[in-house]
């Protein structure tokens, strides 16, 4: 299982916030049954098989254009372990954790 961080961010729109389209990619996320994900203030998190990551990180891509932006910035932050299974709840846990020293 991998983990991959996503922010797809729409370039050119004529306001500044942007909730209305991530909200708008997290709707869509939402259908991924077997994706595991975490919307945080900087992008989405989000875990499973490697090969489907990438499609659903090209989904959320395409998404944002169809909503409307002439220009699409996306970036991409992988965590493809494969001597264990990785989970996100896991790796947070085990900062935390530790923290508590």
């Amino acid at each position: 299982m991998a983990i991959l961080e996503i922010s797809v961010v729409p370039v050119g729109t004529k306001d500044t916030g942007l909730s209305d389209y991530i909200s708008e990619l997290i709707k869509t996320l939402t259908a991924y049954k077997d994706i595991r994900y975490e919307l945080t203030a900087m992008g989405t998190i989000i875990e499973g098989d490697i090969t489907r990551l990438f499609s659903v990180a090209q989904m959320m891509h395409e998404k944002m254009f169809a909503l409307g932006p002439k220009r699409v910035l996306t970036t991409l932050k992988i965590d493809d372990r494969r001597d264990k299974v990785e989970t996100i709840r896991r790796k947070v846990k085990v900062v935390m954790d530790k923290v508590k020293l």
